[in-house]
């Protein structure tokens, strides 16, 4: 007997007013069906092997990888046959109306590679999907479910449901751009090992305050946390952005950040000759302290602008009031003072320079106060 047909939701969140056992049910519906469905073709089955991922592809659990087909509606037509309504597709953002036909439905996901994404409990609550195998230029690389009901992006961090034994172990936590570097991670250390790192992605958006908050939490962020992001411009970004969020409040734990040749990242190192080891290196032995590298990036941005930068004394003194600033964010005088020493190797300035400019921009946060000087009565 097929669900009662609902009203549908006036609130900008789909799936506001519907019962979210039900939403709960058509996600997990789907996450069957793109599971099945990978089954059948070979490009992406072929594609994840390629990318060193063809275990997870083989193995049901914790992942269940899946593929959503090419049709317009294909699981759209599937979850109703099933017994969901149309509000409820909608309302758990598997299904999106058309323009030209307002009761019409087509597939938020079509030709994409998806991964479930869990919240904390392991209910599947939205899909992370990757452009198929040979797609079109202009296609976007990843698109993720909408924010539903049961799904709030900014809260939830894909993969920490499926590794919570990793998690309760109090392995170190690393930021990863998406899920594929999420697997790689995962793939990168046996079941037997006792200690490691344990990757973890947001959700098709960049990290947010709450996701922040999350990494902070865990067990394993007491040894520190480490960012590992693509060697471009927006991997770069991405490290900045988390310096800036971790460390808020000011955080007791290492924040890190591990190196990747440029274009590669951590799903690409996986397919090294022994790539394993050499992410798992790149991860805990290789990774340097986070704020050098947020020196470093603030100072190739400034040379970009200006490349000609450093080739004088005013050039460099100009670099080095830039990046003064960011000895207040040190943890501690010791990294305080490393950073200056790094700024002034960078620079080609001296570290005297890098002190005076700190304490110019110390004096001008904190102006002293005009002393009081009291008049005689005469």
């Amino acid at each position: 007997m097929g669900a009662p047909r609902l009203n549908q939701p006036t609130s900008p969140v789909r799936g506001t007013g519907l019962e979210p056992a039900r939403l709960l049910a058509a996600v997990d519906a789907a996450v069957t069906y793109y599971r099945a469905q990978l089954g059948y073709v070979e490009g992406p089955r072929a594609y994840l092997a390629e990318r060193g991922l063809g275990v997870v592809v083989k193995r049901e659990w914790p992942w269940r990888l899946g593929y959503a087909p090419p049709g317009w509606s294909s699981l759209t037509r599937h979850l109703l046959a099933a017994g969901f309504a149309k509000e409820e597709l909608v309302g758990a953002g598997l299904s999106t109306r058309t323009r030209r036909e307002p009761d019409g439905l087509i597939d938020v996901f079509r030709d994409r590679i998806v991964f479930p994404v869990r919240d904390p409990v392991g209910h599947a609550v939205a899909f992370l999907g990757r452009a198929g195998p040979g797609t079109a230029d202009g296609v976007p690389k990843y698109i993720n479910s909408p924010e539903t009901a049961i799904y709030h992006k900014g809260q939830l961090l894909f993969g920490v449901a499926e590794q919570q034994d990793r998690l309760n172990e109090r392995w170190m936590p690393v930021l990863v751009e998406g899920p594929a570097d999420v697997l790689a991670v995962w793939l990168s250390y046996s079941r037997s090992r006792r200690a490691g790192a344990v990757a973890l992605a947001p959700c098709g958006t960049m990290l947010t305050d709450g996701q922040a908050t999350i990494l902070r939490e865990l067990p394993g962020a007491a040894q520190g946390i480490v960012a590992a992001f693509d060697a471009d411009p927006a991997g770069r970004a991405a490290v900045d952005r988390a310096w800036q969020l971790l460390r808020q409040p000011r955080s007791p734990n290492p924040l890190l950040t591990a190196e990747f040749s440029a274009g590669a990242d951590p799903a690409d190192l996986l397919r090294r000759p022994n790539g394993r080891a050499q992410l798992r290196a790149a991860l805990q032995q290789r990774a340097r302290p986070m704020l050098d590298t947020v020196v470093d990036h603030r100072l190739s941005r400034l040379i970009e602008r200006h490349p000609r930068l450093l080739e004088d004394i005013d050039g460099r003194c100009a670099a080095v009031r830039v990046l003064a600033p960011l000895l207040f964010e040190s943890a501690g005088p010791d990294e305080a003072i490393r950073v200056a020493q790094r700024i002034a190797a960078q620079t080609g300035a001296g570290v005297d320079t890098v002190v005076i400019a700190a304490l110019a921009q110390l004096d001008s946060r904190y102006p002293p106060r005009t002393a009081y000087v009291p008049t005689s009565n005469r």
